[in-house]
């Protein structure tokens, strides 16, 4: 838009915001509470699955490569079938899946192991990834929590387990969350939308006074869409939490 200066023959040119960024503004208004994902948007593993697998193995007595696990990891994960939603917890706080998918993982690489064999190596690494020094926080997630935390509700929404709990507090930043909501728990994984439909109810909110943040396509983004909420999407490197605080115009 072209404006006339008083008193001279000069045009300034001011900018009024487009259309999508005062779309964005009035969406960033609307928000009460904040969902995060935890693995990859929080916090990541300190060295890769298959690192930590073969760590646990020699814990064990089992030799195990750690780039054959790593591979085997996650052939198995895209292995494992989708459950579908179901009323109250899930028994076990998913113990038994996590157990059916190492068993996946160990008969990919070491076939000829023994019952004994998985039911050592499970029970060790169920416990290792709840351990302290195995996760490691995102540089920028503290201060970007404490930024936020006067401002929002602030709640986890995982496809982990009751480990998460431990998890977060070894990492020192379970203080920010208002809640935690594990699947679980809720009783419903990413991407079936119904988790985050579940966890909206539970805080008395509407779907569209939440925004979820998180690194997937499908399981974050596509989900959280799929039931109403506002979706921030990370994708790191290309921007971090940092730039959350823009978008909510901090």
């Amino acid at each position: 838009m072209d404006v006339i200066c008083n008193g001279c023959n000069q045009r300034k040119t001011t900018f009024r915001p487009n259309n999508a960024v005062m779309a964005r503004r009035s969406e960033a208004k609307l928000i009460k509470a904040i969902f995060f994902d935890a693995v990859g948007t929080l916090f990541k593993l300190t060295k890769t699955v298959g690192h930590h697998y073969a760590h646990v193995g020699r814990e064990v007595g089992l030799d195990l490569d750690a780039q054959t696990l790593e591979r085997a990891f996650h052939a198995a994960w895209q292995q494992m079938p989708q459950r579908a939603a179901i009323d109250g917890p899930r028994a076990d706080d998913d113990k038994g899946w996590w157990r059916e998918l190492v068993d996946v993982i160990l008969d990919k690489v070491a076939p000829s192991l023994s019952e004994l064999d998985h039911d050592n190596f499970f029970e060790i690494a169920y416990e290792h990834f709840a351990e302290p020094g195995v996760w490691e926080l995102y540089p920028e997630v503290p201060e970007v929590l404490k930024d936020l935390q006067p401002r929002f509700q602030l709640a986890v929404i995982s496809n982990f387990d009751g480990r998460l709990r431990f998890v977060l507090q070894h990492l020192g930043i379970s203080r920010f969350f208002a809640n935690i909501f594990i699947s679980s728990e809720l009783a419903a994984d990413t991407p079936d939308p119904q988790i985050f439909r579940r966890a909206v109810k539970l805080m008395k909110l509407h779907s569209q006074q939440v925004l979820h943040v998180g690194d997937d396509s499908q399981r974050d983004w596509a989900a959280a869409r799929a039931a109403g909420l506002h979706v921030f999407q990370l994708k790191r490197p290309k921007n971090s939490l940092r730039d959350l605080l823009t978008f909510l115009e901090f």
